[in-house]
């Protein structure tokens, strides 16, 4: 499992032009779900996000978490973080789940997500064609792979 976060002053999702789901100051996690990830990679990378420290406390540094800014989490699935570009020029998405397995672990993410922030999260649409709209706060854009725990 990968995920891209990226601290935000305010983040949106639009499907055909409508406003699916829209954030203020928090962060945009751009989901990548691969075929071998199970519960534990989204209970690790969960904790990871709800816990890292990269919103500032009341002296500038980067010291407080999304739980103690109660700011707002953003999630939206983005199969394109598998891709595959060693061959050729057209990246390949073998590693990047299929939907009947990714869907689940979507969800499940979700309501992961919720639970500990201890309120609904608001997403994009699975497999659609979305436009994301941020203002990035920053910069602070951070790459963690559930693979890579160690």
């Amino acid at each position: 499992m990968i995920v891209v976060l990226q601290r935000v002053k305010r983040a949106s999702v639009h499907i055909e032009a409508i406003e699916k789901a829209a954030i203020g100051t928090g962060l945009l996690v751009l989901l990548g779900i691969e075929s071998a990830d199970t519960l534990d990679d989204i209970n690790w990378i969960c904790r990871k996000i709800a816990n890292m420290r990269i919103f500032a406390d009341q002296q500038g540094v980067m010291n407080n978490s999304i739980l103690e800014t109660d700011g707002d989490v953003l999630i939206v699935s983005q199969f394109t973080l598998h891709a595959s570009t060693k061959k050729g020029n057209r990246p390949s998405y073998i590693k990047a789940a299929r939907p009947e397995i990714a869907i689940p672990l979507y969800e499940q993410f979700i309501e992961e997500m919720s639970k500990l922030l201890g309120k609904p999260v608001p997403t994009g649409e699975f497999g659609a064609d979305m436009q994301v709209s941020l203002v990035n706060d920053g910069p602070v854009t951070i790459v963690l792979d559930s693979k890579n725990k160690v």
